[in-house]
């Protein structure tokens, strides 16, 4: 490892970090590589370690996750029960994936060196957090005693992001005019993602306004096509406008090719597949997408919690094909889902995250396999 920088911060912490009774010890916070980290202690320490690994931030989002005073108090429940949290910045912002893995185990490896080797180690991670504490698991397995992905990212990212290319190619087909083509998207050449993301409240309120003005049977049959609530659309078109431009950006070209695609379960699939952008790929995905990218290849428990529905990763995508996965690597013995009837992107209460990792300890710790099902 490089030689690191690290502005580290001894404090007590009182008023607003008091957490349900419980105040905070040190926290340690600094730059590895360059890349900001946090690490929050109880004040009474029990060895043990929580890594959280962050979801998707847009490309130029000031607020990074060791200056976010939110997030401490969102670590309470860890911290309650005698964990250090553990969380990186990562490198970059927008799809992150790998680098939160590489950035994550440089976090972990700099806690041991300063703290020595916690007696259980935990990793957590929301959205695409939830990817991350999938790919530390299987490819770095060794290191944790278990998973608590929370509303993951947990399908192969090619998957993940073609649902959002095949929702902009469909959706400009049939409402054409609303929102950026998807030629504009990945022509390196238009509005940059800083334009995009400064825009956010005016481009949201537009495609709004003019989706109401469109037939709303048909507008309200695509939005459930793509497992929408039609009031969501307007968000998941815009969100979905930064994914696609990130990756534009990243490749520099697009990885995706629907010029063989046959869509179907839409109200008139005939109208879709005539009407529907279609474009070549101009750079090989696997570029991007093949490091660490999910395989179902599990070796420790695993809990995955999600809400029945979620605009952002349905259950189809969070759930369903990563429990494929597992079960043709032959792993199903290390996977657990459990569900709640959250409605919105990881819409969990503390008291349900809680519930979640009580049942993956007591999983660990004990070897009986935790029950699947419903989380009040």
């Amino acid at each position: 490892m490089k030689a690191r920088f690290l502005g580290m911060a001894m404090a007590w912490l009182v008023g607003n970090s008091l957490l349900q009774g419980q105040i905070l010890g040190k926290v340690d916070s600094g730059a590895i590589d360059g890349v900001g980290y946090r690490i929050v202690f109880p004040e009474k320490w029990q060895n043990k370690l929580v890594m959280y690994a962050h979801g998707y931030e847009a490309e130029g989002t000031p607020i990074r996750q060791s200056q976010n005073p939110y997030w401490t108090q969102s670590m309470s429940l860890f911290v309650e029960r005698g964990f250090a949290v553990a969380a990186s910045d990562y490198a970059n912002q927008g799809l992150a994936l790998a680098q939160g893995v590489d950035d994550t185990e440089k976090l972990r490896h700099y806690f041991i060196d300063q703290y020595g080797r916690p007696d259980t180690t935990f990793i957590v991670g929301h959205s695409m957090g939830g990817g991350v504490t999938l790919s530390l698991i299987e490819n770095f397995g060794d290191a944790y005693d278990g998973g608590l992905p929370l509303c993951p990212l947990s399908s192969p990212i090619y998957v993940q992001t073609r649902k959002e290319f095949d929702l902009y190619a469909t959706f400009n087909g049939l409402f054409p005019g609303i929102v950026a083509s998807l030629d504009q998207i990945f022509d390196l050449q238009s509005d940059s993602l800083d334009e995009v993301n400064s825009n956010m409240a005016e481009r949201a309120r537009t495609i709004q306004e003019q989706l109401q003005a469109e037939d709303s049977t048909e507008v309200n049959a695509f939005a459930r096509k793509f497992s929408l609530k039609t009031p969501d659309l307007p968000f998941i078109l815009f969100f979905d406008e930064k994914v696609l431009r990130d990756l534009a950006k990243r490749f520099g070209g697009n990885p995706f090719d629907n010029t063989n695609t046959l869509y179907s379960g839409f109200a008139d699939d005939l109208e879709v597949n005539q009407k529907a952008e279609r474009m070549m790929a101009t750079v090989d995905p696997g570029i991007l997408f093949s490091k660490y990218d999910r395989k179902g290849n599990l070796a420790k428990p695993v809990v995955i919690m999600h809400t029945l529905y979620d605009q952002l990763i349905p259950p189809s995508y969070g759930v369903v094909n990563y429990e494929n996965m597992v079960h043709e690597q032959g792993k199903d013995a290390f996977l657990v889902v459990k569900y709640t009837n959250g409605q919105g992107h990881c819409n969990f209460t503390p008291a349900q995250t809680a519930t979640a990792f009580d049942a993956l300890r007591a999983w660990v710790h004990s070897g009986v396999k935790a029950h699947p099902g419903f989380i009040d």
